[in-house]
């Protein structure tokens, strides 16, 4: 492996810059995508289409989060990690825009169907748990509530590890006959918990 002996540095407008072109980029996909899906521009099955972006889109967003941090360290390039937030902000967003196709369009928000789903199919429990994960990590990813947490932020942000190989599951039960791609999700999260073992340990020690 490239070992990196002088950290990276770049104009830190250029960076401002960068994120805010990424801010809108994501903004805008979810967006038009949705907006297609109302004006029946996604093919035959436009709530499928919709479930398929939101959802393959909150997982790759979750999984690039959790790269930033690895990657970060080994280029030395410290200006990566301001990234890592935003990122897993947009991943609980396009996660609860799924939800919200789920049960807005396959549902039709009927509670108890809604609730039955949830607990009886296990693809969807996964799901679910997933979501509340992402959810609870965006709440407290306020300043102020990490500092009132203190080092029990730092436990409760490692389930980042377990939303994205649960993520990977729910994705694997989905298309079952094609495994291999959402395996990979699983296998690579899995080599990402790997890498950050001894702060995972140090966390729940």
């Amino acid at each position: 492996m490239l070992k990196i002996n002088k950290p990276i540095r770049v104009n830190p407008t250029f960076m401002q810059v960068i994120r805010l072109l990424g801010h809108g980029f994501l903004v805008m996909w979810l967006a038009m995508v949705f907006y297609q899906g109302f004006t029946d521009q996604l093919g035959g099955d436009p709530v499928q289409s919709l479930l398929d972006f939101t959802g393959i889109g909150a997982l790759n967003l979750l999984v690039i989060s959790l790269i930033v941090s690895p990657l970060a360290m080994h280029l030395k390039f410290a200006q990566l990690l301001p990234f890592r937030r935003p990122i897993g902000l947009y991943s609980a967003l396009y996660a609860l825009s799924h939800f919200y196709v789920f049960i807005a369009f396959e549902l039709q928000f009927e509670l108890k169907l809604i609730v039955s789903e949830i607990i009886e199919r296990p693809y969807i429990t996964v799901g679910f748990v997933t979501l509340l994960i992402l959810i609870a990590l965006s709440i407290t990813s306020i300043n102020a509530i990490k500092k009132w947490m203190g080092a029990k932020w730092f436990t409760l942000h490692s389930l980042a590890y377990v939303a994205v190989i649960l993520a990977g599951l729910h994705y694997l039960w989905l298309v079952k006959s094609a495994w291999y791609e959402p395996a990979i999700y699983i296998l690579f999260s899995a080599f990402l918990s790997i890498l950050r073992r001894t702060k995972i340990k140090k966390i729940f020690k």
